[in-house]
C-alpha cells in the first residue's frame, strides 16, 4: 500500500520530479503530531509540546476536563528570487495533537506559555467531589 509505494520510489532512485516530487509534497501536507511530555506534579499536570518553527499566534490550545487539544496551522510565504529552485520543502504546516488526561482537570486553571519552540501548559487536577449533608427544613 502506501509504505510499499514509498519504498519503490526510493529504491528505484526516483528523480526530483514526477512521482517522487508528488510523494514528498503529499508527505509535507499531512498533519504532523508534535512530541509531548505529560507530567503530574503538585496536584497539576504539566504538558510540554515541541512546536519548532511555529509562532505563538498560530497555536490553539483547548482544555476540557478529560483532555487537551493542541492545533496549529502556518503557511510559509516565500518570494521568488533569482535562480532555479531544485528542491523546496517549505510549505504549510498543520499540527494536531489530542492528549487524553489520566485524571480530570479544572479547565479554568489552565495556563500556557511558549518560548523557543516549546509550549508549556499547566492545569490543576480537579478536586474530588465529596458528599455534603443537606439540611432539610420543614415546610
Amino acid at each position: 500500500a502506501v509504505s510499499q509505494r514509498a519504498y519503490d520510489l526510493f529504491r528505484n532512485g526516483g528523480t526530483w520530479g514526477g512521482a517522487l516530487a508528488d510523494w514528498l509534497t503529499a508527505e509535507r501536507e499531512l498533519i504532523s503530531k508534535p512530541t509531548i511530555e505529560l507530567r503530574e506534579k503538585d496536584d497539576q499536570f504539566e504538558i510540554l509540546a515541541a512546536l519548532p518553527g511555529i509562532e505563538a499566534k498560530d497555536i490553539d490550545v483547548q482544555v476540557t476536563p478529560e483532555n487537551v487539544l493542541i492545533t496549529a496551522e502556518t503557511a510559509e510565504e516565500r518570494t521568488t528570487d533569482k535562480g532555479t529552485v531544485h528542491l523546496s520543502e517549505f510549505g504549510n504546516a498543520k499540527i494536531f495533537r489530542s492528549i487524553p488526561l489520566p485524571k480530570r482537570v479544572d479547565p479554568d486553571s489552565a495556563k500556557a506559555n511558549y518560548k523557543n519552540g516549546m509550549l508549556r501548559l499547566t492545569v490543576a487536577i480537579a478536586k474530588l467531589a465529596t458528599a455534603k449533608q443537606v439540611e432539610i427544613k420543614a415546610a
